[in-house]
């Protein structure tokens, strides 16, 4: 099927942009990305896969992202305020962006959904869990972390190389830093597809690039806390998969989820960094499919 927008979604009124792959009569399954990741993110070759094993695969923009909802009129976001306690231009929380995704499974008709959650789309699915039980099947936050502080940190030279120059203002620079980004949190023993890199940053850009709304999710998370003691009351079936070689989200944020929800199963995979490497779809869709049908009964 092709791109399609449900409106009203949520109680925010947002417009959610999103595609589905596979039966629609097959066990749903709800891909959520991370902060400045949009639904082209999730490749469509990834999603193939995925329906292949029998299931329905939905993948989607959050707000501030793509083509969906953007906040234009929102306050310009603080982060090292937010990082302070000043919550005073935080636009919204991960509960708003978990009552989206309910929403978003209440336009297409689903009563629940496998979670699939990369980076702060694992916080995202985290928060469906803890906040909206009875509307996920399983879940499966990939590169993820708790909220936790001690956990789950990027490398400090991570962060020089991604934000210690100056700020990419025209199309060709954006671009240029996507694709330098991806290839510095990306996975050192796996190859690097600049070419689709940079035609994905290209087609993000052209989508609906908003720098402010990428700081305005940064935030979100940063406002919304620790969730470790929250993760305690998840009984949604929960698979962790982190790589060991995250530069930007250290492995301690996945082992810290498979610790905090009782009964998680853990998968760490050597040499994945911060991404999906195309070499690792067949094994990751294989893991998620095998878990999403015992899950699903």
């Amino acid at each position: 099927m092709g791109e399609e927008r449900a409106s009203n979604v949520g109680p925010s009124g947002v417009e959610i942009a999103y595609e589905r792959f596979g039966d629609p009569q097959a066990p749903p399954v709800l891909l959520i990305q991370g902060i400045a990741a949009q639904l082209i993110h999730w490749h469509e070759d990834f999603c193939a896969l995925l329906a292949a094993r029998g299931l329905q695969v939905i993948r989607f923009d959050n707000r501030d992202n793509g083509r969906s909802t953007h906040l234009d009129d929102a306050p310009v976001p603080d982060l090292p305020a937010v990082q302070a306690g000043d919550l005073s231009t935080v636009s919204y929380t991960l509960s708003d962006l978990a009552a989206d995704t309910v929403g978003l499974l209440d336009a297409l008709g689903l009563d629940s959904a496998h979670l699939v959650g990369l980076s702060l789309g694992g916080y995202i699915a985290q928060t469906v869990a803890i906040e909206h039980p009875a509307r996920i099947r399983s879940l499966i936050p990939i590169s993820s972390t708790t909220g936790d502080p001690a956990v789950g940190q990027p490398k400090p030279e991570t962060l020089k190389a991604l934000f210690g120059g100056p700020p990419a203002e025209t199309r060709d620079e954006v671009i240029e830093q996507r694709v330098n980004a991806a290839r510095v949190v990306g996975s050192p023993v796996f190859a690097f597809d600049e070419a689709d890199v940079r035609a994905r940053a290209t087609r993000a850009y052209d989508r609906g690039h908003d720098p402010l709304g990428i700081a305005r999710g940064a935030v979100a998370s940063v406002a919304s806390g620790d969730r470790t003691d929250l993760l305690r009351s998840i009984d949604a079936p929960t698979l962790v998969i982190h790589g060991d070689a995250d530069p930007m989200c250290d492995v301690s944020g996945g082992k810290a989820i498979a610790a905090a929800v009782p009964g998680a199963e853990l998968v760490i995979i050597e040499g994945m960094g911060h991404g999906l490497p195309r070499e690792l779809w067949p094994e990751l869709t294989e893991r998620i499919g095998a878990f999403v049908q015992r899950a699903n009964g």
